[in-house]
């Protein structure tokens, strides 16, 4: 684990167990790529970081196992799970196909201020991609394809896409830190994405929103160098 001078103490919430804060706070550091894929899991090094005793941390590795962002190893410990080529593929030709149906069914169902919405942060991520901003960009497209889900009033589609979001969101990190400055087509696509939904374009909507995933797939497999 990469030592900081920051701290990372939190404000215990009285309505959530202490294990449950520790494990969000373990996996957003996992999704977010502050801890690393192959990284060991000092059980006493996380409690003095996180402030708290040995027990929350050993029941959020635990837990973090079972949504296979940690493994274990027998006499080595815990470690942050790598991440593999058939990981990638498998979680994102379910997100191609899951996307390609919400765009769809967006373009058809979203209100003319969920419209108004979409452009508004398809305008922030263009300004962010155009500067560099890593961290705009992430949060930007996050809130461009929450906006989708949500225009497509499918909430069956909306639970299936969230059992999924830990996996999207890692990819989509990894994805933003190390590949956007050599993807041309990136802001094009969201852009095209927004004007086919809010043309009500069902078809064109589906088709790029399907090509954006399976680039994406293509580019982090290309990436990573399995």
């Amino acid at each position: 684990m990469n030592e900081k001078n920051e701290s990372h103490y939190f404000l215990i919430e009285n309505y959530k167990p202490l294990r449950e804060i520790v494990f969000e706070k373990l996996r957003d550091m996992i999704v977010n790529g502050d801890l690393k894929p192959g990284e060991r899991l000092m059980e006493i090094k996380l409690a003095e970081m996180l402030g708290v005793s040995r027990t929350p941390v050993r029941e959020a590795i635990r837990k973090l196992e079972l949504e296979g962002l940690v493994v274990m190893l027998p006499r080595k410990g815990a470690y942050v799970a790598d991440i593999s080529k058939k990981e990638i593929m498998d979680v994102l030709e379910i997100r191609a196909a899951l996307d390609k149906l919400a765009t769809g069914l967006a373009a058809q169902r979203m209100t003319k201020s969920e419209k108004d919405q979409l452009k508004k942060v398809l305008a922030s991520f263009e300004k962010n991609f155009k500067s560099g901003n890593i961290e705009g960009m992430i949060n930007d497209d996050i809130k461009l394809h929450d906006l989708i889900y949500l225009g497509a009033k499918n909430e069956k589609l909306q639970h299936i896409i969230n059992n999924l979001r830990e996996q999207i969101t890692r990819f989509r990190i990894i994805y933003l830190k190390e590949i956007y400055r050599k993807s041309e087509n990136l802001l094009k696509e969201h852009k095209e994405i927004v004007e086919a939904i809010i043309s009500g374009d069902v078809e064109k909507a589906q088709k790029i929103a399907e090509e954006h995933i399976k680039n994406q797939e293509i580019e982090l497999i290309n990436s990573l160098k399995f």
